[in-house]
């Protein structure tokens, strides 16, 4: 049997890294990612697996894959996806914070209050690039009420212990002119995720 491919988005690669060495994994499965800034860009999510899928399963269509993504945006297109091709599966919920913090948790959290913006290390490290940028507010700050007059928290789910993720996370909730919150949710729920679909698709 192939090896098992991962496809996995690009705000996800020290994570997964940690995950599959931590696991014994690495070289066990073959890795690709896709860029981080389709996190922004769901609808592109699917065409960009199409191809890419195409490329490397081509003479290999029974390949088992797992795809290092949640719904994350795609409205059902991701599954839709997947319902064409049986031999993939994906990671488990609707975007990367809920596989961090756990489905109960991150329900909870939302339930709670629903005006909340998630951010994960990788957002909170690339807030500039991938948020303040992203949207346009380094040029155009008035938007920001238009954006973000109906949030009223911040909440960084965290993998790692870096202070300066955290100090990041924060200094964009400041930027955003909302309250912060910090919740350590580590590696765990993701490893579980990881290595469950894992053994699924090997």
């Amino acid at each position: 049997m192939s090896r098992p491919l991962v496809v996995a988005c690009g705000a996800l690669v020290a994570e997964l890294r940690a995950v599959l060495a931590a696991d014994g994994l690495t070289d066990a499965v073959d890795v690709r990612y896709l860029p981080a800034p389709l996190h922004n860009r769901p609808e592109r999510i699917v065409p960009a697996l199409r191809e890419l899928l195409a490329k490397e399963l081509a003479g290999d269509p029974d390949r088992p894959v797992l795809v290092g993504y949640a719904d994350c945006g795609t409205g059902g297109g991701l599954d839709a996806l997947l319902a064409e091709l049986p031999n993939l599966h994906r990671l488990p919920g609707d975007h990367c914070y809920e596989f961090f913090a756990g489905s109960d948790r991150f329900h909870a959290m939302h339930d709670d209050e629903p005006g909340t913006f998630y951010l994960t290390d990788f957002l909170a490290k690339h807030f500039d690039a991938l948020v303040w940028g992203a949207l346009g507010l380094d040029r155009h700050p008035e938007l920001l009420p238009m954006y973000f007059g109906n949030y009223t928290r911040v909440v960084l789910f965290s993998q790692s212990d870096d202070p300066a993720v955290v100090a990041a996370g924060r200094a964009g909730a400041d930027r955003l002119g909302l309250a912060f919150e910090h919740h350590h949710v580590g590696l765990a729920n993701f490893e579980r995720a990881v290595t469950v679909e894992l053994r699924r698709v090997a």
